[in-house]
Parts: structure tokens; C-alpha cells; sequence
């Protein structure tokens, strides 16, 4: 929603500018041939203990072409036959800013305490402009805005979509669709793959304890 903050261990934590991978995030931009390996990889790492329900939230609005980032991934994601991930936020039902809250509020009453993985877009350097930055811990949305809403997710992805500046609103409405339509469409090809992980690891969990079993 807008520009993002990434908050790490109760920290604010500006790393959205820097394309390149730190101790707390991954980068990687959405042409990279390794991208499906790479992005794949590192959000199954964050997935892998997780015993509870995983709800990928994408958040944003279709009324702003940079912003719609979360919206067209939640979109793409709903049409593959999912088995472990649980989409909200989509282009006829997207979570922005006015609903938030009251999304987290039904997302936790419907799932017993979900590991969430917060999908955003956001500005940054010419440099990060195409990656899609993740890591652990929650996003701050709206925080560039100086709106106040709650932190957002165990882990996240955010993919820059545009340079930041002086009037974040306007740089965000001319972001090009085309490049946001196409860092969506893989995000949600990578998130697809996880699922796939998910179930293959689970597979080989089961199988195991069938063998020790007998």
C-alpha cells in the first residue's frame, strides 16, 4: 500500500532501496533465470516448520496501477489448484488500507493461528526497480504514508515496482502496468511451486513414518 517499510524484531528497518540480499532479506528481479529456484527456495525456508494453516495475503488496490501488485498476484494464485495455501486479497476482493484490519480480524478467526505471508508492492532505487526483495518478519504498510495500520505477516515479498520520490501517490498511478502484470504472474507462479514443495515434503514425511512403522 504505497510505499513499504520491512520491520524486523520490533526494528524499522529501510531496506527496500538496496536491490542486492542482506542478512535479513533475499533479492532477486523477476527476469533472473533462477528466479522460480531462488525465490521458491528461500520462501519454502520460511514455510518449512510451520505446522498451523499458511495464508498468503496480498495486499493493495486495483485503483492505482503500481499498487496492484498484491491484487493481480492474489488473482493469478486463485486460479491453481492450491492444496496448502489459503489466498486473500484478489482484484475483485483486494485488502488495502480500509479493510485491513478487518481482514486480519476474519483471517484469524478462520485459522487458528496462521503463518501469513505478506505479498505488497513497493519504491525503491532505479536500481531495485523488479525485484522481489523477502524475508522474515512483518511488513509496516503504509508507513512511507505516515498511515497508521497494523504490521503484516511472518514473513513477506515485496516486489519494487517503481522508483521512489517526492509524491509517492502520483509515481505509484504512473508505475506501468505491463511490469507489474508480469512480476504478479511469476510471484504467483513461484507461490504455486511452494504449494508443490509443501505437498512433496509432506509425502516424503508421511512415507517415512509408514516405513518406521513397519
Amino acid at each position: 500500500m504505497k510505499a513499504r517499510i520491512l520491520v524486523k524484531n520490533r526494528k524499522e528497518v529501510i531496506s527496500l532501496d538496496n536491490p542486492q540480499a542482506t542478512e535479513d532479506t533475499h533479492s532477486v528481479h523477476y527476469t533472473d533465470m533462477l528466479l522460480y529456484t531462488k525465490l521458491t527456495d528461500t520462501v519454502h525456508t520460511y514455510l518449512s516448520a510451520c505446522e498451523s494453516d499458511i495464508v498468503v495475503l496480498c495486499i493493495g488496490t486495483d485503483r492505482s496501477t503500481g499498487d496492484a501488485l498484491g491484487p493481480l498476484t492474489g488473482t493469478f494464485l486463485k486460479t491453481y489448484p492450491l492444496e496448502n495455501l489459503r489466498v486473500y486479497g484478489c482484484l475483485h476482493h483486494p485488502v488495502h488500507a480500509l479493510n485491513l484490519e478487518e481482514k486480519l480480524k476474519m483471517i484469524h478467526q478462520q485459522h487458528q493461528a496462521p503463518f501469513i505471508l505478506a505479498v505488497d508492492a513497493s519504491l525503491g532505487k532505479i536500481t531495485s526497480v523488479g525485484h522481489f526483495i523477502s524475508g522474515k518478519g512483518p511488513l509496516l504498510p503504509g508507513a512511507a504514508l505516515k498511515k497508521i495500520l497494523p504490521k503484516v505477516g511472518d514473513a513477506h515479498i515485496t516486489g519494487v515496482v517503481n522508483m521512489a520520490g517526492m509524491m509517492q501517490y502520483n509515481v505509484l498511478q504512473s508505475t506501468k502496468l505491463s511490469l507489474v502484470y508480469d512480476m504478479a504472474k511469476k510471484l504467483a507462479q513461484c507461490l504455486f511451486l511452494v504449494d508443490r514443495q509443501i505437498i512433496s515434503v509432506s509425502s516424503n514425511k508421511h512415507e517415512m513414518k509408514r516405513k518406521l512403522s513397519h
